[in-house]
């Protein structure tokens, strides 16, 4: 065993890795130092994101995928994100039931992981557990989002290239043209292919993209349709997946820019909320809760005051006053 955890991580050691991603799972402070320590060497690994509605085979298609690129040699880490127990807190399917064939495999790693209520398809520390695989030596990372909404779409944010899994019947056609779903989708896969409606669904969701004022240069997501439980279609996915990669080579600074920004905004609010936790008198937050619920003050002159008080003067919007009762010197923090 390495030194230290940090040594451990870049060297690969499965122990080390695991160890590291729970510290950054529970938020402890020697998780993110050993995140400092790794990350000016990260940055190599390729992020795919793969996401849908619950029922779509999600689960599956990652399995034949990390199959596939284990063929090419590459070294995979993948990260299942699972709805949160109500009971333990922990992922509610965990990696226990997924990919046994490749626990064996020391080329993958697997790790799951629960949303804790984080809304969005993902957990909150998953862009740092990705951190941990990609400074481990991990070539394409695999993340697989809970089943997503309309709005849940942090992947996005997250990954350098955005699948979208669809199956017919349930729905999906209807799914297939929210905004956005079809917005973050940079390949779309038709899952359970053979199964009644799939052309159907195709066919919504190219239909949907004609609506979409493209440039000539500009990536059309590809329609791949797929059987997962039988492997079928799955070269052609990989295939789709080499093309975008290579298409955005060229404009990958600008993606990895967004998600260095959206990393940095959510570690902002989160180190935000943090503190105020830590510096507020015990129940204020609660009494300053109760005061806007009983209408007593606005939730937005709350907020503008406790960032005075903390942080710094904000300025306020001029076009909207403030209702009676609801100024900021009405909801200051106690000091006693």
């Amino acid at each position: 065993m390495p030194a230290t955890l940090t040594e451990g991580v870049l060297a690969g050691d499965a122990r080390a890795v695991a160890r590291a991603m729970s510290l950054v799972e529970d938020d402890d402070p020697a998780g993110v130092d050993v995140l400092r320590a790794i990350f000016a060497k990260t940055g190599r690994a390729r992020l795919i994101g793969i996401t849908g509605p619950p029922g779509a085979g999600k689960s599956t298609l990652v399995d034949r995928l990390t199959a596939e690129m284990r063929k090419e040699g590459m070294k995979v880490g993948v990260i299942a994100v699972d709805p949160t127990s109500p009971f333990s807190g922990g992922a509610v399917l965990g990696d226990r039931v997924r990919m046994g064939r490749h626990f064996s495999d020391a080329g993958v790693f697997i790790r799951s992981m629960a949303t804790r209520g984080h809304l969005g398809g993902l957990a909150r520390a998953t862009g740092d557990v990705a951190l941990i695989l990609d400074a481990a030596g991990k070539d394409t990372i695999l993340i697989e989002t809970v089943g997503v909404g309309q709005g849940e779409v942090d992947i996005a944010r997250t990954a350098d290239v955005s699948v979208v899994v669809l199956v017919p019947t349930s729905g999906d056609e209807v799914q297939a043209l929210k905004a956005g779903i079809m917005e973050i989708a940079d390949i779309f896969v038709v899952n359970h292919a053979d199964r009644e409606g799939a052309d159907r669904l195709v066919q919504a969701i190219g239909a949907n993209q004609t609506l979409r004022t493209a440039e000539p240069d500009e990536w059309r997501p590809p329609i791949v349709k797929t059987i997962a439980t039988t492997g079928e279609g799955i070269p052609t996915l990989r295939a789709a997946i080499g093309e975008f990669q290579a298409h955005s080579t060229r404009g990958s600074g600008g993606r990895a820019r967004t998600r260095q920004e959206y990393r940095l905004r959510e570690l902002l609010s989160h180190r935000f909320l943090q503190h105020l936790e830590r510096v507020l008198p015990a129940g204020e937050l609660d009494r300053i809760v109760d005061r806007i619920a009983a209408r007593e003050v606005d939730p937005y002159s709350a907020a503008n005051a406790l960032i005075d008080a903390y942080v710094g003067r904000v300025p306020r919007p001029s076009t909207h006053s403030a209702s009676p009762g609801s100024t900021v010197s009405s909801v200051e923090p106690s000091t006693s």
